[in-house]
């Protein structure tokens, strides 16, 4: 699991098809900015007639500023950070959109046997990817298997009939940081589908929706950074439409000491960074929230175990799994980009 909307940029947004034809171009906005830590891009392909941006950035913004209000832990009034800092285990009241998160993120956890978990929170700011900062050296073994006793997704309750969230332990500490941003990029693109956009996409921080197509009446190109840069090539691309992808990676936010790379992707199973040679799977699905969380469990898993899981849940992912020679890129059954 990653820090609170920290995770790295791995999944590159770009329309490649524009750098490519002399042809005619429908009309493109952009509008870009700041949130949860990272920046978001939103582009719009022939838009209606009166469309701006001017119209759009309030509520655009206003969004936003609702998705962090309910899951951000570096906002103190948030409804995630005020759940993590009550010591009930009482049922408490939430919003049904707060319920909402944690239910689906919690049918994750479920799904993947906690390869994804929510309730990772302790283990990730105790190895220094969470908001307290971060570490120059490894936790002691006593601190980990503390942290370790404070982590399982079987300690939260969800009841959004009430609605309402339980913790069975006033240590448990949620984190979202894997479902949030991929939620925010959902949320933006039913804003844009109820202002009338048909073809749009969608970044935050890597994690991105498009839908329709491009200027040129094309799919999007969505590039996939390459892990490892020794034959020179930095990405490859795929053409997506109607869709939300999202990308987990373990290169680029870490530590090291005493030679040894200490990854921010957190196995909740150990209580440490992941060990094995899989740098990064991408994952394509309708929900960009549920690819963002899957893409961390599959890279959690590893290459065989992740890749099993993969194509049991029929999830188009493309695995990339270092080796001697570079990087192997592994796709399952379902992906077909």
């Amino acid at each position: 699991m990653r820090s609170q909307f920290r995770k790295a940029a791995v999944c590159a947004v770009v329309i490649l098809a524009a750098a490519c034809s002399d042809g005619p171009k429908l009309p493109v906005l952009e509008l870009r900015g700041q949130t949860m830590g990272t920046t978001f891009n939103i582009v719009l392909i022939d838009p209606p007639s009166g469309t701006t941006l001017e119209n759009l950035r309030g509520r655009i913004e206003e969004k936003l500023e609702q998705v962090e209000d309910l899951a951000s832990t570096y906002r103190a009034r948030s409804e995630l950070a005020q759940f993590n800092l009550s010591a009930s285990t009482e049922w408490i009241a939430v919003s049904f959109e707060f319920c909402s998160l944690i239910s689906s993120a919690l049918l994750v956890s479920q799904e993947t046997g906690g390869a994804f978990d929510i309730t990772v929170g302790p283990l990730v700011n105790l190895w220094g990817f969470g908001p307290q900062g971060g570490r120059d050296r490894p936790p002691a073994d006593t601190d980990i298997e503390a942290a370790r006793q404070q982590v399982g997704y079987t300690n939260l309750d969800a009841d959004c009939g009430q609605p309402a969230i339980r913790k069975s332990s006033a240590s448990i500490y949620v984190d979202l940081s894997g479902w949030a941003k991929g939620y925010a990029v959902d949320q933006l693109a039913a804003l844009l589908n109820t202002a009338g956009l048909r073809n749009y996409l969608v970044e935050i921080g890597g994690e991105v929706k498009v839908r329709g197509h491009n200027s040129e009446n094309r799919k999007f190109a969505i590039a996939i950074e390459n892990p490892s840069r020794q034959h020179g090539k930095s990405y490859s691309v795929i053409r997506l439409s109607d869709a939300g992808t999202a990308t987990s990676g373990d290169y680029r936010n870490f530590f090291e000491y005493e030679g040894t790379r200490y990854s921010h992707t957190i196995d909740p199973g150990t209580g440490r960074p992941i060990t094995h040679n899989l740098a990064a799977v991408t994952v394509v699905h309708e929900s960009t929230a549920y690819a963002d969380a899957i893409a961390t469990a599959l890279l959690v898993l590893g290459p065989e175990d992740g890749m099993r899981l993969a194509d049991e849940l029929h999830l188009a992912a493309y695995f990339a799994v270092l080796t001697p020679t570079g990087v192997e890129y592994r796709p399952s059954a379902r992906w077909l980009f």
